[in-house]
C-alpha cells in the first residue's frame, strides 16, 4: 500500500487485517475507473487485476473518443500509472477465486492463497466469448474476427467480409454493416439456412453460402472461408454466433439475480441484489437494456456509476 505521501510500503503482519472501502476485481475499463473515482474520494480501495481481459488479443480499440486506435494493453498502461499517484489505490496483480460474506464484512480469497477483506465489493471481472465451433476462429479472434460493428467495422469500409452465424443475427448486422463495407456474404453454422432465410438475406443485398462454414485461416491480410462447396476469400470475418459468459464464478457463488442474457441484473448505480455488492462493464446491466452494451465507454462509465454507488452506500447512516 502507500503512504499519504504516494510512496509504495508494504503493510507489516504486526498492523493485523486491513478492511477496505471496497475492493475491485477486475482491471478492464469498468475496474480501472471504479478504482480512479474511488482513489480520488480518498476512499481506501484494492483493485485485483488477474491479467485476463475480453480484448486481450484486440490490437487496437476503437470508437473511444481520444483513444480511438490505442492498443488496450497502452490504455490499461496508461490508466495504472495514473492510478499509482492515489494514495488510497493498492493494485494486486493477482486474481480472485471466491468472495463471502455480506454488506459491511465481505472477504475475497485471492488465487495466490491470501484474503482480503472490505465493506464493498464491486464485480467487474467481464465475460468471455464462447465461439461457434468453426476451427481456425478463435486463432483469428481479435484481428480478424469481431462481433461489434461500431468496434470494427469502419476497419473494413469498402472491403468485403463475412458473417458466421444464423440469419436473424446476420440481418441485423447487415443492416448496421451494409453501408460501410463492400461485398457481404453469409455463411451458416453448423445447419444450413432454410429457402426463406436465404431470400431475406439476399434481399438485403448479401450473398448467401449455400452449405456451413467449415474451417476459416488467414491468408495474407485477407480470410479464407471454407465450406463443403469451395473457398472464398474475405477482408474479415464478423461473428453472429457464440454466446457470452461469465468470465468468474462471483454471481452464482452471491446468489445474485441474473436476466434473461445471463448478466448480473443492476440499477443506474450498479448495485445489485445483494447489498454490498456492486456490477459493472460487460457482466451487468439493468433491466431496461436487453443485454450488455459491448463498449470501452460504457464499461468505465459503469465502473464510474458504481464507485458513486459505493459511496453513496458507505456515507449511509
Amino acid at each position: 500500500m502507500k503512504s499519504q505521501t504516494g510512496v509504495e510500503r508494504k503493510r507489516h503482519p504486526s498492523e493485523g487485517p486491513h478492511m477496505y472501502d471496497a475492493i475491485v476485481i477486475g482491471a478492464g475499463p469498468a475496474g480501472l475507473q471504479a478504482a480512479l473515482t474511488l482513489g480520488r474520494m480518498h476512499r481506501p480501495t484494492l483493485m485485483l487485476d488477474s491479467g485476463e481481459y475480453r480484448n486481450g488479443t484486440v490490437q487496437h480499440m476503437h470508437n473511444v473518443v481520444a483513444n480511438d486506435g490505442t492498443p488496450p494493453a497502452e490504455f490499461r498502461a496508461t490508466a495504472r500509472a495514473q492510478l499509482a499517484e492515489y494514495a488510497d489505490v493498492e493494485i494486486r496483480d493477482v486474481g480472485a477465486q471466491r468472495v463471502t460474506g455480506s454488506a459491511g464484512a465481505f472477504t475475497v480469497i485471492l488465487a495466490d492463497g491470501s484474503s482480503a477483506e472490505a465493506t464493498t465489493v464491486i464485480l467487474a471481472t467481464g465475460v468471455a466469448d464462447d465461439l461457434p465451433p468453426v476451427p481456425g476462429l478463435q486463432e483469428l479472434w481479435g484481428t480478424k474476427a469481431f462481433s461489434c460493428p461500431f468496434c470494427d467495422g469502419h476497419e473494413h469500409a469498402g472491403r468485403s467480409i463475412g458473417i458466421l452465424g444464423p440469419a436473424p443475427r446476420a440481418e441485423h448486422l447487415i443492416g448496421l454493416l451494409g453501408r460501410i463495407v463492400g461485398e457481404i456474404t453469409v455463411f451458416p453454422v453448423e445447419q444450413e439456412f432454410s429457402a426463406e432465410e436465404v431470400q431475406t438475406l439476399e434481399g438485403l443485398g448479401a450473398r448467401v453460402s449455400a452449405s456451413p462454414v467449415t474451417a476459416v485461416d488467414r491468408d495474407g491480410d485477407d480470410v479464407r472461408i471454407a465450406t463443403e462447396s469451395g473457398e472464398q476469400k474475405v477482408a474479415g470475418v464478423c461473428v453472429a454466433a457464440g454466446t457470452l459468459r461469465h468470465r468468474a464464478p462471483f454471481a452464482d457463488q452471491l446468489g445474485l439475480l441474473l436476466l434473461p442474457s445471463g448478466s448480473i441484473e443492476i440499477d443506474d448505480f450498479g448495485r445489485t441484489s445483494l447489498a454490498g455488492v456492486f456490477a459493472a462493464g460487460d457482466l451487468a446491466h439493468p433491466a431496461s437494456l436487453p443485454g450488455p452494451m459491448a463498449s470501452v465507454l460504457l464499461a468505465a462509465a459503469a465502473g464510474q456509476f458504481a464507485a458513486v454507488g459505493v459511496i453513496q452506500s458507505l456515507m449511509a447512516p
